[in-house]
């Protein structure tokens, strides 16, 4: 015998189609919903649509007219019409790709349906000892690129026509212009399709995907004009000759010199700052002991230290009493890289679980063999993060050199005895020369510098993947 109620019977009589998606509508303040929402719903449709064409031709016409030359009245006029209606076939089709099927269960004869431009919202029994399982994001579909262009059309005929009217000249001022207008043209869209949540939720992804792709595309560009700057003596031989017998418009000469003395001051300041620092970091967060506040507000005030005032505090007492050498450049690294490698170790050691801590002391581990073989050895891989933070916090620093190591023109192997040059110290001399030949020649520097630190990433990853491997086969 059946105990359901006449709604639950219809529901169940009702077997939904595969390919239609249903939504159950319930009462609000006791009546169905009224055809007048639907129809509002539509003029509204309509008038973005229409909107969105006028602004659409507009721009085409305005494009035609100022990029391709296009004079004729009639010809201005095709080109303003087929914009138009290339709007507004993309904005149906985009409309249409989410139209959906509602379903009025709250009427006890046959369901009503009607058709709306919301997003199917399917409501799905659940037992209680389902395991859990991720929601997966939904794929792209065509509506979502045509809407994407949509929007990317509509933006560049509304940044054309403010350009004409406000005679712009910068190409920067249009972009900006274009992605405003994009962002909200694709938040009406959005909005058009499905409900105000969803149309943020687009939004706001819309905005991180393209601010990652501007800090990516900048790089890129950075990239990009280092080495189509620097490739003009990117050779065999700037590695193996200095610039002690080049003159400014002589061909050849190289940064030999500038990297023997890079690799030997940043070496030097590496060997004392990584123990040094990862020790502090122990000291802070595994020892605690009672000057750990005090040694905290140290590093974080040294963290905001000019590099100027470290090289003025090294040129005061080493420089003066023992001269300028790649030795005294190497301390005023030290000074600029510890705090970087000890904050960053300390936060490193944060993430180590508490519960390998607490094995080890169950165990009868004392503190420093617990952090010797638990610890560190299970942060290996952010220490080696830490270290290169720490290498590019310092490797590009060019004032604390200009009081340290000075710079020279000849190779100098010693760091402890004499003027030693570096890469930041070449790239700054032949940079500010008024001949395109030493310009040339800097530019190469930064392009070695570049692919110097490039290495140093690579060859710390790779050095941390093998450790990390290695503790996972002795685990």
């Amino acid at each position: 015998m059946s105990t359901g109620t006449p709604l639950d019977e219809d529901v169940a009589q009702t077997t939904p189609s595969p390919r239609r998606s249903f939504r159950r509508v319930t009462k609000r303040g006791g009546r169905p919903p009224r055809s007048s929402r639907i129809k509002a719903q539509q003029r509204r449709a309509l008038a973005l649509q229409i909107a969105g064409g006028i602004i659409v031709a507009v721009g085409a016409a305005m494009l035609a007219s100022s990029a391709l030359g296009v004079t004729g009245p009639i010809a201005i006029t095709v080109v303003a019409y087929l914009g138009f209606v290339a709007a507004i076939a993309l904005s149906e089709f985009v409309r249409s790709a989410r139209t959906v099927d509602e379903i009025d269960l709250t009427d006890e004869g046959v369901p009503a349906v009607a058709k709306v431009d919301e997003p199917p919202v399917i409501l799905r029994a659940v037992p209680d000892d389902a395991p859990d399982v991720p929601i997966r994001r939904r794929k792209v579909t065509g509506a979502d690129v045509a809407e994407v262009v949509v929007a990317a059309v509509a933006a560049a005929a509304f940044a054309e026509l403010l350009r004409i009217f406000l005679h712009m000249q910068s190409l920067v001022g249009f972009a900006i212009w274009w992605y405003v207008a994009f962002v909200a043209v694709y938040f009406l869209l959005a909005r058009d399709r499905s409900d105000v949540e969803t149309a943020l939720d687009r939004l706001v992804t819309l905005l991180v995907v393209s601010t990652g792709l501007l800090v990516c595309a900048v790089l890129m560009w950075m990239i990009a004009f280092i080495v189509i700057k620097g490739a003009r003596f990117f050779s065999w031989t700037f590695f193996t000759e200095d610039l002690s017998k080049t003159g400014p418009l002589t061909p050849g000469g190289g940064a030999k010199h500038a990297i023997i003395g890079t690799l030997e001051q940043v070496g030097i300041a590496t060997i004392v700052v990584v123990p040094i620092g990862i020790l502090t970091a122990v000291y802070l967060h595994e020892v605690r002991g009672r000057l750990a506040t005090v040694v905290r507000f140290i590093v974080d005030a040294m963290s905001g230290l000019p590099s100027i005032v470290a090289g003025l505090l090294v040129f005061t007492v080493l420089v003066q009493q023992h001269g300028f050498s790649g030795l005294a450049g190497s301390v005023a690294l030290v000074i600029l890289m510890l705090p970087t490698m000890t904050r960053a170790s300390e936060e490193i050691l944060r993430t180590v679980p508490n519960s390998l801590r607490e094995g080890a002391l169950a165990l009868g581990a004392p503190q420093w063999r617990l952090v010797q073989r638990v610890v560190l050895p299970t942060a290996i891989a952010g220490l080696m993060t830490a270290m290169l933070l720490a290498i590019a916090r310092a490797i590009g620093e060019t004032a604390p050199m200009l009081l340290t190591a000075f710079g020279a023109d000849s190779t100098n192997v010693n760091p402890t005895r004499g003027p030693q040059s570096d890469l930041p110290l070449f790239v700054w001399k032949l940079i500010r020369q008024p001949n395109q030949t030493d310009i040339a020649r800097a530019f190469t520097g930064a392009l070695v510098l570049v692919l110097l630190v490039f290495i140093l990433f690579v060859s710390a990853r790779l050095v941390t993947r093998h450790a990390t491997k290695k503790l996972g086969r002795a685990r």
